[in-house]
């Protein structure tokens, strides 16, 4: 076969021209908007019966794993709908990787500091989650860092 269509890396990528930092800051939005959808879906979301909005008292686990309340999924929620609408630019897009990565850092420190059964575990984070956020604040700050480079 000859021409535009010879083998598959002819087809057009919807991406191209996009900067990798804006690819990397409204993947990091749908997967923020996924966990937070999923974390009000019976089945993914285990104890869903013991969901509270709030606080250590909420008995629903996303994956069976993850510790989460109505307030931490509407969290999950708004970070996802942060990351899609700074993603649209570039500058957006880089504050949204390393300043979101900060708060989940921010976030995994008050998960150390804080006691998991006492009402000052608001979102309510359990050690799985300490983890997770300790992660993803590492990944997305170096994303926000390494993809928002300039080539030479």
């Amino acid at each position: 076969m000859v021409g535009p269509m010879a083998h598959s890396r002819a087809r057009p990528n919807p991406a191209d021209g996009k900067p990798p930092v804006r690819r990397a800051a409204a993947t990091m939005g749908v997967l923020f908007l996924l966990v937070g959808v999923l974390g009000f879906v019976p089945g993914i979301t285990s104890g869903m019966d013991a969901l509270r909005f709030a606080g250590p008292d909420s008995g629903a686990y996303l994956f069976g794993v993850f510790q989460v309340s109505v307030l931490h999924n509407l969290v999950s929620l708004a970070f996802g709908v942060a990351g899609l609408l700074l993603a649209r630019t570039v500058t957006g897009a880089r504050a949204f990787l390393i300043g979101g990565g900060a708060v989940l850092l921010v976030l995994w420190l008050y998960g150390l500091a804080v006691d998991h059964d006492t009402g000052a575990n608001v979102l309510p984070v359990n050690d799985a989650d300490g983890w997770l956020h300790l992660g993803l604040g590492v990944v997305m700050i170096a994303l926000g860092v390494l993809s928002g480079r300039t080539r030479p």
